[in-house]
């Protein structure tokens, strides 16, 4: 075990990117992720969180939603296992943040400020992409070029992520580096020479927990690690099942050409008593 918090946890997350006292991390890691495209001066975090439909879910989903001084909402969430309707779900927080905007009145000309959904991923998940990286927008389906820039969806989905940490070519993909290893290093790499992952490293390492934050975010890494032993179990139980099935449909086979059911047991670990009940 490493030094440093696990960022996967509800506790980690939030100190590395849902505090004041770490709000220059969450401008830096938000302005390498729009490089190019726009730069965030400041920004507010908003008294209301939009919370998962379930406490339960909290060692699953966690989120951060927050306000640029120019009005565009951000809401940027881990999550730690596939979820169905995951998309759908992603969708629907950025409508809800666009329809929230709204004001009564009939001087108000839908002006609405453009709300951004960046979503980390602990898992891969094939109906986004193959990509570790996705990014989606509103667009022409002639032309290809961008219709509306007020919603914007970007998927990061860790475990695509295989860079090692001197072929991290610019500060977003050192950033995706050090959140993937955090948990596991005892030295945080470009700490040396970067102001911001210098503070990293300071406000995520274990040791400058007070007692009762470290009461706190051991609370949360039991949870996240539940989580994981969960989600091992069931892809498990899910190979297990498959097996038992492909054995049984070998000895459906087996039986149609006429082998011995005590052949068949032999070929497929299959009972007798099973195999006569197929």
């Amino acid at each position: 075990m490493g030094k440093f918090l696990n960022p996967f946890s509800d506790v980690g997350f939030k100190r590395i990117f849902g505090q004041e006292m770490s709000k220059p991390l969450l401008l830096d890691f938000l302005n390498n992720l729009l490089e190019g495209e726009r730069r965030i001066t400041d920004l507010r975090f908003l008294d209301k969180e939009q919370l998962p439909v379930s406490n339960d879910d909290r060692s699953l989903i966690y989120d951060i939603y927050c306000e640029t001084s120019t009005g565009e909402n951000i809401i940027v969430e881990m999550q730690n296992r596939p979820q169905a309707f995951f998309k759908q779900r992603t969708i629907y927080y950025a409508a809800g943040s666009i329809a929230r905007q709204g004001e009564r009145g009939s001087e108000w000309c839908y002006d609405i400020k453009a709300v951004y959904c960046i979503s980390f991923l602990n898992f891969a998940q094939t109906e986004i992409s193959s990509e570790f990286r996705t990014d989606v927008a509103l667009m022409d389906m002639c032309s290809c070029r961008l219709f509306s820039d007020k919603i914007r969806l970007i998927y990061l989905q860790l475990p695509l992520f295989t860079k090692e940490v001197d072929e991290c070519d610019n500060d977003f993909e050192r950033w995706i580096y050090v959140l993937k290893h955090m948990e596991t290093l005892n030295r945080l790499p470009f700490a040396a020479k970067s102001a911001v992952f210098k503070r990293l490293a300071e406000i995520t390492d274990i040791a400058s927990l007070s007692k009762q934050e470290r009461m706190m975010y051991d609370e949360s890494l039991r949870k996240f690690r539940d989580t994981i032993v969960v989600m091992e179990g069931a892809r498990l139980s899910g190979v297990e099942q498959g097996r038992a099935e492909e054995q049984r449909r070998i000895a459906r086979g087996l039986l149609e050409v006429g082998t011995p059911v005590c052949t068949i047991a032999k070929v497929t670990g299959l009972s007798e008593d099973e195999i006569s009940g197929l």
